[in-house]
């Protein structure tokens, strides 16, 4: 299965900042110790989004100003991070890295990016620690190539997929479905296709039987030709920022269920991770890993 890791661009962030940046290096380096081992995993490293791709869906306004690191204070702000010509090239190869996947899956059946999940950022800003919405422009991308008519996006991080959701409000041919905490960020939800909210406390039993009732009503909504799959570690019961009480065991059978049911259906998936912020980054990395095997296991299966 081919991977495109992001962690060589790094962002020089100030002291005490609590993004826990070191889990793209740690996961990529777990994996690599399974290839090493014999996982059929492939690493490479992702292109640079361009202009052109990242137009399809940001405006030209916002590109530049991001670009050019004229962004006001109250946009950096609110995206978290401090502008830094670092932050403008790890933004770039983060979407780049859901394009790559994309256009994996699409030979491949399924691929993944080992960073991204950027669903905050919407049409004209960012937020949430997203500069650039990856999923959205991935699917764009993928549309203008001629490669695929609809997409369906499964997110399934613990925050409401806001940017996405309104990217695409009035596209009919691309699918929206959020699993997501109803009481976390963001404080304003933008509505999806399809918005499950959940109560803080909630564990795998009912998150699972959720999300089943969702997936099966997605896919037979969306008549997707791709999956774009929103991974989120943040909905982990040690998670500081969660508030859900999933398990490791109940996000693996949540990736499971979710590759299960693209492949019974036929649609290849493309994985970007989405969030975690456990203080224990092995806790995280645990999860990220176990998602991007239980794909190759997938892809291993279906060659």
């Amino acid at each position: 299965m081919r991977l495109f890791p992001c962690d060589r661009f790094r962002l020089p962030l100030p002291a005490g900042h609590s993004f826990p940046i070191d889990k793209y290096t740690l996961l990529r380096q777990r994996l690599q110790r399974h290839a090493a081992a014999g996982a059929p995993l492939e690493f490479i490293e992702p292109h640079a989004a361009t202009d052109d791709e990242l137009l399809r869906v940001h405006c030209r306004d916002y590109v530049g100003r991001v670009m050019a690191g004229t962004l006001s204070r109250d946009e950096v702000r609110r995206i978290g991070f401090p502008w830094s010509p670092q932050l403008v090239e790890r933004s770039l190869r983060s979407t780049g890295a859901a394009i790559d996947a994309a256009a994996a899956a699409l030979e491949d059946g399924v691929a993944a990016s080992l960073a991204g999940g950027t669903h905050h950022a919407g049409t004209t800003w960012g937020e949430g620690y997203c500069v650039f919405n990856d999923v959205a422009v991935a699917a764009r991308e993928m549309q203008a190539r001629g490669a695929v008519r609809r997409v369906l996006v499964l997110d399934c991080d613990v925050h409401q997929g806001n940017g996405t959701a309104e990217i695409f409000a009035a596209d009919e041919t691309v699918f929206t479905m959020s699993i997501h905490g109803a009481r976390n960020f963001p404080l304003r939800k933008h509505p999806g296709s399809l918005d499950v909210p959940l109560e803080d406390g909630t564990g795998d039993e009912e998150y699972l039987e959720r999300l089943a009732a969702a997936v099966e009503e997605s896919f037979a909504r969306a008549a997707a030709d791709l999956v774009l799959y929103i991974a989120g570690a943040d909905p982990y019961e040690g998670d500081r920022l969660g508030r859900l009480r999933l398990t490791k065991q109940g996000l693996l059978n949540r990736d499971r269920l979710i590759l299960d049911a693209a492949r019974r259906a036929g649609v290849p998936t493309a994985i970007v991770c989405g969030g975690g912020y456990c203080t224990d980054l092995e806790s995280i990395v645990d999860i990220h890993a176990a998602t991007m095997l239980a794909a190759a296991e997938v892809r291993a299966g279906a060659s």
